[in-house]
């Protein structure tokens, strides 16, 4: 097994975790349930959590496959500039969520700013990976890469 293995087989975790987390945290703040909302905060941790193996072995699967035939560079290039900032919006969102639940361990409940907060980071992360697993897909199939010319 090698980075670029590895990377296929994790990096449907965050994006998969952080859509998961953002629909059950949406439900636990419309139904006013605290331990679902403690539940979903969980998610959005771990799935902030295995983004980092995601991205740490981006760089050694890039060195794999980008001399390969019917590899595009330019593609490499797209995912990996997105890939960043989904890293850092997925750091942001996971520590924003464990402090939430951090504060929920304290006082019982999740400040309603704090819940906001994280609500609105976990849609940015979950916009931002769906961009990058849209453009790692490029990488390799051309498929998916629509009518543009590489």
């Amino acid at each position: 097994m090698n980075a670029a293995h590895i990377h296929l087989l994790l990096n449907h975790l965050p994006v998969v975790g952080t859509l998961f987390g953002l629909a059950l945290l949406l439900w636990a703040m419309v139904s006013a349930n605290a331990e679902m909302k403690k539940g979903a905060l969980g998610l959005l941790v771990l799935a902030a959590l295995t983004a980092l193996p995601v991205y740490l072995t981006g760089e050694p699967a890039e060195e794999l496959v980008a001399p390969l035939a019917g590899v595009s560079q330019p593609a490499i290039e797209s995912h990996e500039d997105s890939a960043k900032l989904s890293a850092i919006a997925a750091g942001l969102m996971g520590a924003s969520a464990l402090l939430a639940l951090k504060s929920a361990r304290s006082r019982r409940e999740i400040p309603a700013v704090l819940g906001v907060i994280v609500l609105i980071l976990a849609v940015v992360t979950a916009g931002l990976m769906a961009r990058t697993a849209n453009l790692g897909g490029r990488i390799h199939h051309i498929e998916a890469r629509g009518s543009e010319a590489d």
